[in-house]
């Protein structure tokens, strides 16, 4: 990698306030607003569910649209797709001289290390944590007990470093805490300066770890437009306002091919692997994070996509993207069409999750209090309360503490509170008589890809309960319970 000292006086220069991205009509930008509505439409229709979308082209919004209850002034958790910032980061870090990729990772930690390392963890460098190539055969757990990088530091490297891809979010972290201890920042500290504010992605957040470490591998929060931002920079090659942000070096070496991770043709997870970013089919390469979040570079057509979703396979949305989009990016402008991009500006705006619909009438069940008996979630019991306006107020208590939901009756009603939960978060539900015993809620955490698909069944003096998760990273449908009214 050639030297990266211009960035040093780039990054000295004062923070450039970044407005939001520039907007303009499809064609205009080369893009027929009917191919992106056909794309739009069956996302709706066949993927369940996306929760936002954004394309830009040639720097321009073209297209974008939340499916309510999302909106587009909502951060969104971005799981995996936090790996590129950390990336970039390392990246800014290393322009500054504070750290290289040549450097041994266990320089950062040697009060961490073990007392005899072995030859392989000697000879893992940042580079190796970078492109996921840290020569472990299972990824090092990260556990609340446990001090991370001490952990991460006694787990076996039977490979040599830069010879075995391994996703690996605890390399991510460790990366996140080499920063932290050559900058004295956290990451998301040391990034506001940096990225975050001369991008303009306000009150960004990021989960730390117990050691009040920034989690690097995941816990990135901001808004869609924000990844939208995020992607262009780095079409951009860095570049911001007439500003260098991040070098142009590190950029071509961070969406590069650095490793290879298979060989299979159709799939988006096998075409290489860069510094903490993915190489696409198409040319493309991008940021990706479960359930959904995507932040998509095609630097032949200059567009960026940006997509928060809640969906299992993931897959299916590139297919989609592939399909639709990317033959609807046209080398030059096209000629207006009014028609057509009214007919997609109503459907960006019409979009909504599905919410459960039912006509039958309810039995005479509210305000009754069914009890459960003791039980792995520590739910104590629930009362359904009928309003006046047609809502439906779920109270639920769970370890001691009363929550209370107001489920709209066809249509999404926003609050604050959680399903089960141990913290209020923003959340929005909607709910309906499906049958004549049984209620049906969707409990949508709007800042996150969770979905509860609740439904309470009523028979005589007892209640059924039972939860299924739109997404999770283990069984999605919790344990049913029964309730019996005192």
């Amino acid at each position: 990698m050639r030297p990266l000292s211009l960035a040093l006086v780039l990054l000295a220069a004062p923070p450039v306030v970044a407005a939001d991205l520039p907007r303009s009509a499809p064609e205009a930008q080369g893009v027929s607003s009917e191919a992106i509505r056909a794309f739009v439409e069956a996302a709706d229709r066949d993927i369940d569910a996306l929760h936002s979308f954004m394309l830009v082209r040639h720097g321009h919004v073209v297209a974008e649209g939340w499916w309510a209850p999302y909106a587009a002034e909502s951060p969104h958790m971005l799981f995996s797709l936090s790996k590129s910032f950390t990336s970039t980061a390392v990246g800014l870090a290393a322009a500054e001289g504070k750290l290289s990729v040549d450097d041994p990772v266990l320089k950062f930690f040697p009060d961490e290390a073990p007392a005899n390392p072995s030859a392989n963890l000697k000879a893992m460098r940042l580079s190796d944590l970078l492109r996921m190539s840290t020569g472990h055969q299972a990824e090092p757990a990260r556990k609340p007990t446990e001090p991370w990088a001490k952990t991460f530091l006694a787990q076996p490297v039977p490979f040599k470093p830069g010879t075995h891809f391994l996703y690996n979010t605890s390399a991510t972290y460790m990366l996140s805490a080499a920063v932290q201890k050559a900058t004295d920042e956290t990451l998301l500290d040391y990034l506001k300066p940096r990225l975050f504010d001369p991008l303009g992605i306000a009150k960004p957040t990021w989960e730390a770890s117990p050691q009040g470490i920034s989690a690097g591998g995941y816990g990135l929060s901001v808004r869609t437009e924000d990844i939208a931002k995020f992607g262009q920079l780095y079409l951009q090659k860095g570049k911001w306002n007439g500003k260098q942000l991040v070098p142009e070096t590190w950029i071509e070496a961070a969406t590069a091919r650095q490793t290879s991770n298979g060989s299979n043709p159709k799939s988006d997870w096998e075409q290489g692997y860069g510094y903490q970013f993915w190489r696409c089919r198409h040319g493309a390469y991008r940021g990706d994070g479960a359930f959904g979040q995507y932040c998509i570079v095609l630097p032949e057509q200059d567009a960026v996509i940006a997509i928060t979703a809640g969906v299992r396979d993931m897959q299916a949305v590139l297919n989609l993207v592939w399909d639709r989009l990317l033959p609807a990016l046209k080398p030059a402008a096209l000629p207006a069409d009014a028609e057509s991009a009214a007919k997609l500006t109503k459907t960006l705006k019409g979009l909504v999750l599905r919410v459960p619909e039912g006509k039958a009438a309810a039995p005479k069940v509210a305000g009754k209090k069914y009890v459960f008996p003791a039980n792995d979630g520590k739910a104590e019991s629930i009362v359904l309360e009928a309003g006046p306006d047609g809502t439906t107020t779920l109270v639920e208590r769970v370890a001691g503490v009363e929550r209370r939901i107001v489920c709209g009756n066809g249509t999404w009603h926003k609050g604050r509170g959680a399903w089960k939960g141990p913290t209020e978060q923003s959340i929005a539900a909607a709910g309906a008589w499906t049958a004549a015993d049984t209620f049906t809620a969707k409990i949508c955490h709007t800042e996150t890809p969770f979905v509860a698909a609740v439904r309470l069944t009523f028979s005589g003096n007892e209640v059924r309960l039972e939860c299924e998760w739109n997404v999770g990273f283990g069984d999605r449908k919790e344990a049913a319970l029964v309730g019996k009214t005192e």
